[in-house]
């Protein structure tokens, strides 16, 4: 699975320690990030992060653009509600697009526990329907 790991100043911290805990999930798949985020769950992990420009610099739209072409199975994107943001409207087409193409996220720490263990257990691999993967369900 791709999935996008995003998280607003103030969250930052909470996203390095909800990547640690669930390493060994995230290391099965393809992660991307948003710069600075990307970067500082690197550093923590050791994970490989593919790294986009920084939210306010078009990081959303990138991620955006993916979750467009059908590249990005689902997002964790730890947002700061009690701040403005300077690039709020990137953030709101991000949300909108995975409401259009049906993809899972997550914009706190109680929803993001709730889908990796859903990832953990199989519960997202109806995205590989998307991808045109059916040889997994065909084989149950």
């Amino acid at each position: 699975m791709n999935i996008a790991l995003i998280a607003h100043d103030k969250k930052k911290d909470d996203m390095v320690r909800f990547a640690t805990a669930y390493k060994p999930i995230f290391a099965k798949h393809t992660l991307f990030a948003t710069g600075t985020t990307g970067l500082k769950i690197a550093e923590a992990t050791g994970l490989e992060v593919h790294r986009f420009c920084s939210g306010p610099l078009g990081g959303d739209q990138e991620i955006g653009a993916k979750i467009a072409n059908n590249e990005m199975d689902m997002v964790f994107f730890f947002r700061d509600p009690l701040t403005a943001q300077p690039h709020e409207p990137d953030v709101t087409a991000l949300i909108r697009l995975c409401d259009v193409y049906s993809v899972p996220l997550a914009t706190n720490m109680g929803t993001g526990e709730v889908l990796i263990r859903g990832l953990e257990h199989g519960d997202i691999e109806w995205r590989n329907v998307v991808h045109g993967k059916t040889e997994k369900f065909t084989e149950e």
